[in-house]
């Protein structure tokens, strides 16, 4: 056991990125004690994305296991989507629970409407002025084959740009909203059906493009390509040339790690330190995979000029099940 920590112990697992977290028991309430959980905490923000093997969480235990890292949040009402009865603060993340779409599932639709190969990469509710701290996920049914998820570190990421690319980076906004690395197009009336929502009712945000950690102080790059739709402030060529350099660079290997996913098998990851990555080689097996999520509340990104975050649509993110949050 590593001698840092006297409650768990924590195994990196690739350069840059990613633990595993052994000599815990999450179904335990002991496992949730104050002091395990700091312990917890700290790996965390060491390693951004931390793994418990074969743990088989509850609905209960879950939603107690993120209550010790903070206030649980969700998007309000249907916009949450699907959750276990009796634990609206959980959201089912199963792909045929969304229905197909001309034959395919949404998620599949989607993917192949990708404007770059990459545009996968994605933070949790980045389209909200406060995007969720934590996100917590458990897996109860894995794929027999496929189905990797991934995760890359912002912080490496940004520090890992040349000088004068991290000094116009730390000065730069970008413009974040639901499905804006997809190409839809007016001619198709299912892609129509999305742009109504876009326009109607979603989340639209100003954030940083360089997002100072409120705990660490590690300067992240924040700039998932599945939200982002522009850089403000530049011209539109301007914009898509500069967005190119920072979406191939943010996810380049030696910033990533690959989670293998067993039943029972838990992540937990900062969601203002890295972007994760949907398994899109599941649209090409027949497969069936169900994970629960949950989410802790998050503050708004401050860049490093004193940028704050700004809404340019929707409410922020509230504690569940709507107290007031004081943002």
């Amino acid at each position: 056991m590593n001698e840092e920590f006297a409650r768990i112990d924590v195994r990196p697992i690739a350069g840059k990125i990613g633990a595993d977290v052994l000599g815990v028991d999450l179904t335990d309430p002991r496992g949730h004690e104050a002091a395990t959980v700091e312990e917890i905490r700290t790996a965390l923000l060491r390693h951004k994305v931390v793994f418990f093997r074969n743990q088989h969480l509850g609905h209960a235990a879950q939603v107690a296991l993120a209550r010790r890292f903070g206030e649980v949040t969700r998007l309000p009402g249907p916009k949450h989507g699907p959750h276990p009865e009796g634990f609206p603060e959980i959201l089912i993340v199963d792909p045929d629970l969304n229905g197909p779409r001309q034959g395919l599932r949404l998620e599949e639709r989607l993917h192949r409407k990708s404007d770059r190969p990459d545009s996968g990469w994605h933070v949790d509710i980045a389209a909200a002025v406060n995007p969720p701290a934590i996100s917590i996920l458990s897996c109860e049914v894995a794929a027999e084959r496929g189905g990797d998820t991934q995760w890359t570190n912002l912080v490496a990421a940004y520090e890992g740009l040349s000088g004068p690319l991290r000094q116009l980076a730390d000065g730069l906004r970008a413009e974040h909203a639901l499905h804006a690395g997809v190409q839809l197009l007016f001619s198709d009336a299912d892609d129509l059906e999305i742009i109504r929502k876009r326009v109607g009712d979603n989340l639209l945000s100003l954030h940083p493009v360089v997002r100072v950690h409120p705990e660490t102080g590690q300067k992240a790059l924040f700039l998932p390509p599945a939200s982002v739709s522009h850089l403000t402030g530049l011209l539109p060529w301007e914009s898509r040339g500069i967005l190119d350099v920072l979406f191939a660079h943010l996810s380049r290997p030696e910033y990533t790690v690959r989670h293998r996913w067993g039943p029972g098998d838990v992540a937990i990851w900062d969601n203002r330190a890295v972007a994760h990555l949907q398994p899109a080689d599941l649209h090409y097996t027949d497969y069936r995979r169900r994970m629960y999520r949950v989410m802790v509340l998050g503050d708004r990104p401050v860049g490093p000029d004193g940028f704050r975050s700004e809404s340019l649509r929707g409410e922020p993110l509230r504690p569940f099940p709507g107290q007031a949050s004081g943002d």
